[in-house]
């Protein structure tokens, strides 16, 4: 799924592998029969800061509030509960993160970022 994402396209199986074990939470959406439909991660220290990506349904199952019931699973989590930031980044479901809490920032002008091109990689995780 997140190969196909407009924030990772190509992404590869080991970049996949190495963001989830550096992430603090790492959430899924299966189906009865185990099929995965939905996949989340948080980058966090559990206890002021998380940012939230990498969230995705599968195409097929999309608008069904699976994104929705990810998000609030993480932010309610035991682990994460205590986290008092949040942070993420959408360029198309607003609407998905409003009804969870999330809110424009209030000072943009505050923040910063180093914003640098992906880099192209072989499937190794380097």
């Amino acid at each position: 799924m997140l190969s196909t994402t407009y924030w990772c396209p190509g992404i590869t199986a080991s970049e996949i592998r190495k963001g989830i074990e550096n992430s603090a939470l790492v959430v899924g959406a299966y189906l009865e029969n185990g099929r995965q439909v939905g996949f989340l991660r948080a980058v966090s220290d559990k206890i002021r800061f998380a940012y939230l990506l990498d969230v995705v349904v599968s195409e097929a199952y999309r608008r069904r509030g699976i994104a929705r019931e990810m998000v609030r699973h993480t932010l309610s989590h035991p682990e994460m509960r205590g986290v008092y930031q949040w942070l993420l980044v959408t360029r198309d479901a607003h609407g998905v993160y409003e009804e969870c809490g999330f809110r424009p920032l209030e000072n943009p002008e505050k923040w910063m970022a180093i914003l640098k091109a992906r880099p192209v990689r072989a499937d190794h995780g380097d």
